[in-house]
């Protein structure tokens, strides 16, 4: 395969990672205190939620990383391998740790947006777990059938 082909996809993984040092740098502080001025009785929970946003960046960039070296083993004709099997089930990992942070930080979104009156609090919470367990069913599902098409494909050299 041309090397380039997967370029795009690349730029765009790229392009994906850019905008959340600048959450993490800018909103989450401000997300935290306005939690803490919303519940100035629990206000030390802030730190643990502060803590708890940092955390889902952390799967997040892995699992970015991981694509773009799934995007570099097609650029190097090695689609069909184990190590692309291996970065996809680190995909589907990673995305179930973030889903499962998000769950766990459910009860902030409810109490903000009971506080606020803001259902859209409620839902954006509900968006981010959604969108990274589809994220992980589909990596599931990629690398079941890439780990088919790889046993299929060493069933055929073993029998010519």
């Amino acid at each position: 395969m041309k090397r380039g082909t997967t370029l795009f996809l690349k730029i765009a993984v790229i392009f994906i990672g850019i905008p959340v040092p600048a959450l993490c740098i800018f909103l989450v502080p401000e997300i935290v205190n306005y939690a803490a001025e919303l519940y100035p009785d629990i206000a030390y929970m802030k730190y643990l939620v502060l803590i708890d946003l940092y955390a889902a960046a952390i799967p997040f960039y892995f699992a970015l990383y991981q694509a773009f070296k799934l995007l570099s083993y097609i650029d190097k004709n090695n689609a069909f391998s184990e190590l692309s099997v291996k970065a996809l089930r680190t995909i589907k990992y990673c995305a179930i740790t973030i889903s499962s942070l998000f769950v766990a930080r459910m009860p902030l979104f409810f109490l903000v947006g009971d506080k606020d009156d803001a259902p859209g609090v409620i839902v954006l919470g509900l968006v981010i777990i959604f969108a990274s367990m589809v994220i992980a069913v589909f990596a599931a599902v990629l690398q079941r059938l890439l780990k088919e098409a790889i046993d299929i494909k060493s069933e055929n050299v073993l029998t010519v």
